[in-house]
């Protein structure tokens, strides 16, 4: 079996884009070994899917539930960037239990902060070292609201892996591109080429790895934003809404997504029952659970998520209904979004690897693999 396994992880990619946009590589490495649609965890959002992908796990074991949490205990809010909030063992702390090298690079600075405990190696473009900056063929990352920057991950990767013998190097990326333009526009083909030539150049040069392709989500066209905590306020229920897509690249999306955890006051917890009813009823939204719901339905982590989850139609986003776009003009024109069920399908790419009797259904599948044929778990 091959020495090395590479999964990586493509934030936003949705299907879609492989029907409009041209990925020979890509397309390639699935006539070899497989190419399938699979689903994501809920909410569909960075840091559960990354997480679970890494841990081969559901967000009720290993605790992240959202991008954005509240403290229920103290009221505070957080963003999930440390390793601390992660409750199951990653695959970089496995590797390094099992005294196995690992490798991670990334886009985005929260997952390398998340993500990296046990990594031998971990580097984002945000933070990124000289040895790497510096090294011929990679140069100085783009700025992460860039088509570019995504294309400098795989390669930073392509070059530390020869410089750092590893059994499992995890690459993920930035869905700025996904968030800007849709399939059909010019620039998502130059941003799906630019992923695809990095990756073909990195089977050049390690042609006997196997990899693993994937995304945490899909993405959608948003139209429409619906603000919780006026409903419930309308009905003298006092809700406060916390967004689950929430993270410090505001740039992408807003904070606006199509999930959204809600926190009764105190005084108002006796009427959850009435405020599932009004939320239930409201236009655009599409599934509201109670905690306990949650926890069961969407596997979610008890004692992280919101007092009720709700979920939105595909067009709808959550939040404030003072949101301001960049021009202050309101909801974001031509905002594309994610965090409901309507971006949980995202494809599962595997090459070179022992898939015999291995079922990929779902992207933490991958992780699965990594554990049990990678690692013999």
């Amino acid at each position: 079996m091959p020495n090395t396994t590479v999964v990586i992880c493509v934030d936003g990619l949705d299907p879609e884009y492989f029907e409009v946009c041209d990925a020979p590589n890509i397309r390639d490495l699935g006539r070899q070994g497989f190419f399938k649609i699979g689903r994501s965890m809920m909410p569909s959002v960075t840091n559960v899917n990354n997480v679970s992908l890494v841990t081969a796990s559901y967000p009720e074991v290993h605790g992240i539930s959202s991008n954005y949490r509240k403290i229920r205990e103290t009221g505070a809010e957080i963003y999930m960037e440390s390793s601390d909030y992660i409750l199951a063992e990653t695959m970089f702390q496995a590797a390094r239990r099992l005294d196995r090298k690992s490798i991670l690079v990334t886009s985005k600075d929260k997952l390398r902060t998340l993500l990296s405990d046990g990594a031998t190696v971990a580097v984002s473009s945000e933070q990124a070292p000289s040895w790497v900056a510096e090294a011929p063929g990679v140069g100085a990352p783009p700025e992460v609201y860039s088509l570019e920057v995504n294309g400098w991950a795989i390669r930073a990767a392509s070059y530390i892996m020869t410089q750092q013998t590893a059994d499992i190097v995890y690459i993920t990326t930035t869905d700025f591109a996904m968030h800007t333009f849709a399939p059909d526009e010019p620039e998502s083909q130059q941003h799906i080429t630019i992923l695809d030539t990095a990756i073909g150049e990195l089977i050049d040069k390690h042609p006997d790895v196997t990899v693993l392709i994937t995304a945490d989500h899909g993405m959608s066209r948003k139209t429409r934003l619906i603000d919780l905590s006026e409903v419930l306020a309308n009905h003298g229920i006092d809700g406060e809404q916390v967004p689950i897509i929430k993270d410090r690249y505001t740039l992408h999306h807003s904070n606006l997504g199509g999930c959204m955890f809600i926190y009764l006051s105190t005084e108002h917890l006796d009427k959850i029952d009435e405020a599932v009813r009004v939320l239930q009823a409201t236009d655009g939204v599409e599934d509201v659970y109670t905690r306990d719901e949650a926890v069961e339905k969407l596997r979610l982590h008890h004692a992280r998520i919101g007092d009720i989850v709700v979920t939105g139609g595909p067009e709808i986003v959550f939040g404030p209904a003072d949101v301001s776009g960049p021009l202050g003009e309101g909801l974001p024109p031509r905002l594309r979004s994610h965090a409901s069920t309507h971006e949980q399908d995202i494809p599962l790419i595997g090459y070179n690897g022992d898939f015999d009797g291995f079922e990929f259904n779902e992207n933490r599948d991958l992780g699965r693999y990594v554990f049990e044929r990678v690692f013999g778990a």
